[in-house]
């Protein structure tokens, strides 16, 4: 692939599309990242802030990917504009948190999930359908920059402080929203030929279609657990352990994985890698719940090979899922369903640990959740490599 100059899959008269005309996005996802990932380190301070309990807490996730659903929905009709105005109603929420009490941070976190839902759902389906092949390849590459602002999201907060760090991150996201006005029409009209109407339909039938949207909702919602509830766990099991830290563990571990699989997914192809990232995980994130004396050294280990199997989950289910649609225009609402995992299963993880008076307990839930991944995978790659067998 020409490192300057990508080009349309779908339509074969498409037009070169230079790489720079979709740079933006790349921009709006490394700010973006920092929003999506800062419960997580923040969650400990928030607890003692507001004295709530962990099933209390849990209810912060659902608002927010609540938001998340809502603006996934609406992303794929207008690309363009998604990206923008996602943008910048995130860096809206973000100015308002610092002086949001417990109610109000529910209304602000919605529409902060609201922005991040449409920038980021509408960045993924214009870059995943810029090219046909390498597809899986761009993507991680995207997420790689989605990535970088995760990991700068603990550091942040560690040197600047809850106040500092939202006025600082509305600021960048702020930029990304006027930055990605420079995306031309041409951006988001790629795919579609001229004189040549949208199909109406997806071209998938009920059964694949379910079990790609169930795949999403898993992964996110798995995602959104163990980076949102990882470093409540480790300062409440270790006493020299920092939730900043921790979070910066997980978010770097989950950076340096879409790295190796820029790097390694030609060589062990698309199904092997999911399938192995998700057994690692399996085993990672159950001994996280099951073990009940572990070292600070140990959660740490635990807690960076969860961030790097988990890395190339959602790249690799969006390529499968793009290589058999292409860039639709009812995309949105299958994207939609990932947040209903991040609005529940980061919620479920609270009212177990509350249920169960221990966190280990609760994070049985995203065990649960990659066992069913696992389990349910061959029914999203069979195609795949029935396709390369032949």
């Amino acid at each position: 692939m020409d490192s300057k100059t990508l080009t349309e899959g779908s339509p074969q008269n498409a037009s070169p599309l230079p790489l720079h005309i979709i740079a933006p996005v790349f921009f709006s996802f490394a700010c973006g990242g920092i929003a999506t990932v800062m419960l997580g380190p923040l969650l400990p301070g928030l607890i003692e802030r507001w004295h709530i309990q962990d099933a209390a807490a849990g209810v912060l996730f659902t608002a927010f990917f609540a938001g998340q659903l809502s603006g996934s929905v609406v992303a794929s009709f207008r690309l363009r504009l998604s990206v923008i105005f996602g943008s910048l109603l995130t860096a809206a929420g973000c100015f308002v948190m610092p002086w949001a009490a417990f109610g109000v941070a529910h209304v602000t976190l919605f529409f902060v999930g609201l922005g991040i839902g449409a920038s980021l759902t509408a960045g993924n389906v214009l870059v995943g359908t810029a090219v046909s092949s390498g597809r899986a390849r761009l993507l991680a590459l995207l997420n790689v920059c989605w990535s970088l602002g995760a990991i700068s999201c603990p550091s942040l907060l560690r040197f600047c402080g809850p106040r500092l760090f939202f006025l600082i991150t509305g600021t960048a996201l702020a930029l990304a929203g006027l930055v990605a006005v420079t995306l031309p029409p041409q951006a988001e009209s790629q795919a579609q030929p001229k004189g040549q109407t949208a199909p109406s339909r997806l071209p998938l039938s009920l059964l694949p279609l379910l079990l790609f949207a169930l795949s999403l909702m898993l992964f996110v919602g798995i995602e959104s657990t163990l980076g949102g509830w990882l470093p409540s766990y480790a300062v409440r099991k270790s006493a020299v352990l920092l939730a900043s830290s921790i979070s910066l563990y997980f978010w770097l571990a989950e950076l340096a994985g879409r790295m190796l699989m820029a790097a390694i997914v030609q060589r062990l192809g698309e199904v092997a890698l999911y399938r192995a990232a998700l057994v690692v995980l399996i085993g990672a994130s159950a001994t996280l719940a099951i073990e009940q004396r572990l070292h600070a050294g140990s959660i740490v280990l635990l807690a960076v090979l969860c961030g790097l199997a988990i890395a190339p989950l959602y790249p690799l289910i969006v390529s499968l899922l793009l290589a058999r649609t292409g860039r639709h225009p009812h995309l949105g609402p299958l994207f939609a369903t990932a947040s209903l995992g991040g609005a529940t299963l980061p919620w479920l993880t609270g009212v177990t640990s509350t249920r169960f008076h221990q966190l280990s307990a609760g994070l049985a839930v995203p065990v649960i959740g990659a066992i069913t991944l696992l389990a349910i995978s061959g029914a999203i790659t069979g195609r795949h490599e029935a396709a390369r067998r032949a």
